[in-house]
């Protein structure tokens, strides 16, 4: 009896001893981010039998085991994502509202002195100091927008380095998960170490996409990225990574590989930090960038267009102050190939209309035959467009002309009408004299239809005969409908100055002067012209200075100004709601902490009064062996 007594003490003295190791281990892992609260089970041995009775034997630790609970550590996968991504985009929101509150705030204010400069001269418009002063001003604001738009620039390119450094990460954390999983796949999940290593990573991935875990009898575990990236299986570990953008390179596209088998995803649904780097991206900055450029245009097309009402000071039709809203350097990027297309052609993208433009881009789909559609890509409206020619045609404010080549059925094309207009915007009139400060005299008569519009295109000789000065104004009758088309001039008086002579649309020069029809009527329709020169008239300085309150943008419903400052005013929108985002999806993953340290944390409290219960067991079993072996050697002595 006296050895079972012994025997007994013995396995309660290393049952306490795992009790202590445990609750020591638990203590000094306290503060170890991720560490999982270990416990030990204890068993009682099997009893052993004397005569008619059943004695206890003893106890031992049957289990070591993690304190985790799947679904809490799940929770808080998924409440670590949404706080990931909702930081992400509130970081990324802020840093573009600051952009455009603070250096952005030169655009409208240089906008502003440019009207400024505009009022002065029209005060007097013979003062060249004053001309080249307006030229200033107009360098300054093509030199702000272009500054704004290197800024923005800058924002694509570190946030490119951003999704690049996160795929990186991924990338490290998969193949450190591949190997963990091997190892696991040996002691069949019981290594607790590797475990709490392995809930960790995982945890961190999470920050950076959304993921899900797939538990496996193995011992390891699958894990997959956006719901359909499987990033992780087994002991295998796929690669995430970026390629450049289709067709704009410079727009990063992720990436899923294994082995030499790669597929694009869509980053924008992969969730955490990821996603909203390219939600942030594809769904603010870019749409930025297009409506600064739009902003561009406007200025461009306003001022040009002012300045070709109008004289200047050597009695010549006004010409450019900006870069012309066509030119070459304007239409870079307006047009992109998708990489999948079959067809060669090239397409050019031609604005007709800046005041119809929206700032969107959009999607161009062929279909053989002959089915051309466009789908705006922020409302998903689909316009049919209608080839005439080499140029399609129907869409609002802009064509698109096939330079070259042939499209194939289902060749893509994204259409971007404002690109890059904000870095090619700039002044091309290097002398003050050429601002045009007077304006012609052009009335059309009263029975016209409505439906013809005249454009004077140049002065070609104010010494020319009939040349239409005060009092001796022509009168120009027009028949678009006749073919070919023909025009009929007539003196104050009334009298003709000749039959009627066909003309080459839309151009008509005589008399000095060349001018531009642009007419769907079909009945004459007549035009007084007035094209006296004085050096004193400011007249369309005047109609000048008006663009500044004039609604000549997004279809007549905004300003030039009101175009910067909605996009000013959408972004800082977008910033508070972010910002809303934040705190919401902090508090979500602050609540599913809290509930996983509450399962899985360590409370030093409970551990205290755990290690003085052990310890008191280890002393009391270790009593019971120096009771044994009292009673062994009382034994011994009676028999010597």
């Amino acid at each position: 009896m006296s050895m079972d007594l012994l025997s007994i003490a013995r396995t309660g003295v290393l049952a306490s001893q795992s009790q202590l190791a445990i609750t020591s281990n638990n203590i000094a892992n306290a503060n170890t981010d991720g560490y999982n609260r270990q416990v030990a089970s204890q068993s009682a041995l099997d009893s052993q039998r004397m005569g008619n009775e059943f004695y206890g034997a003893g106890t031992y630790v049957s289990d070591v085991k993690r304190v985790y609970n799947d679904y809490a550590a799940r929770e808080l996968r998924i409440g670590a994502t949404a706080a990931s991504e909702a930081q992400t985009s509130y970081s990324k929101m802020s840093e573009l509202d600051q952009l455009f509150s603070q250096i952005g705030s030169a655009v409208p204010a240089s906008l502003n002195d440019f009207f400024a400069g505009i009022n002065s001269l029209s005060d007097i418009p013979d003062d060249l100091g004053l001309r080249d002063s307006l030229l200033t001003n107009a360098n300054q604001l093509a030199n702000n927008v272009n500054q704004m738009q290197k800024h923005l620039d800058g924002q694509m390119n570190q946030t490119n380095d951003q999704i690049s450094a996160v795929t990186d990460r991924i990338n490290e954390i998969s193949n450190e998960l591949g190997n963990i999983n091997r190892e696991l796949m040996k002691s069949q999940g019981q290594d607790m170490q590797l475990l709490d290593k392995q809930d960790a990573l995982i945890l961190e991935l999470s920050e950076y996409a959304e993921v899900n875990v797939v538990p496996l009898e193995s011992g390891s575990k699958s894990v997959m990225l956006g719901g359909s990236i499987m990033l992780v299986s087994g002991e295998v570990s796929m690669q995430v990574g970026t390629k450049p953008g289709d067709p704009h390179a410079n727009e990063l596209q992720i990436t899923a590989s294994s082995g030499n088998k790669s597929l694009v995803v869509d980053g924008s649904k992969i969730g955490g930090q990821l996603g909203a780097l390219v939600n942030y991206r594809d769904d603010t900055l870019i749409p930025a960038q297009l409506e600064l450029g739009q902003f561009a245009l406007g200025v461009a097309d306003a001022f040009n267009q002012a300045q070709s009402q109008g004289f200047d000071l050597n009695g010549q039709v006004g010409s450019n102050i900006f870069t012309d809203i066509n030119d070459p350097s304007m239409q870079l990027g307006r047009a992109g190939a998708l990489s999948t297309n079959t067809g060669n052609a090239n397409l050019a993208v031609n604005i007709d209309d800046v005041a119809a433009l929206t700032g969107n881009s959009y999607e161009l789909s062929f279909t053989a035959p002959s089915t051309y559609e466009l789908k705006d890509a922020q409302s998903g409206n689909v316009t049919p467009l209608t080839l005439n020619g080499t140029t399609l045609e129907g869409a609002n404010g802009f064509s698109i002309d096939i330079a070259s080549g042939a499209m194939a059925s289902g060749d893509k094309f994204e259409i971007r009408p404002t690109s890059s207009a904000a870095t090619a915007l700039s002044v091309t009139m290097t002398d003050g004299k050429g601002i045009a400060a007077a304006a012609p005299t052009i009335t059309a008569d009263a029975a016209n239809s409505g439906n013809t519009s005249i454009n004077l295109v140049s002065i070609d000789n104010r010494n020319a005969a009939g040349f239409p000065t005060t009092g001796s104004e022509l009168t120009f009758e027009i028949d678009p409908s006749a073919v070919p088309p023909t025009f009929e001039a007539f003196d104050a008086q009334g009298n003709s100055l000749g039959p009627a002579a066909p003309y080459t649309p839309p151009s008509i020069s005589a008399n000095g002067f060349t001018f531009e029809v642009d007419s769907t009527a079909t009945t004459k329709e007549r035009f007084t012209f007035d094209l006296s020169f004085a050096e004193g008239d400011n007249s369309n300085l005047v109609n000048m200075a008006k663009l500044n309150e004039s609604k000549i943008m997004n279809g007549g419903s905004t300003t030039l100004t009101d175009v910067f400052e909605n996009t000013k005013l959408d972004i800082g929108g977008k910033t508070k709601s972010a910002e809303i985002a934040v705190g919401s999806a902090g508090a979500i993953y602050n609540q599913a902490y809290t509930r996983v340290q509450s399962v899985s944390g360590v409370n030093l409290d409970e551990e205290a009064a755990n290690l003085m219960r052990f310890q008191q067991s280890y002393q009391a079993s270790a009593r019971i062996m120096t009771t044994a072996t009292e009673i062994f050697n009382t034994l011994f002595s009676s028999l010597r």
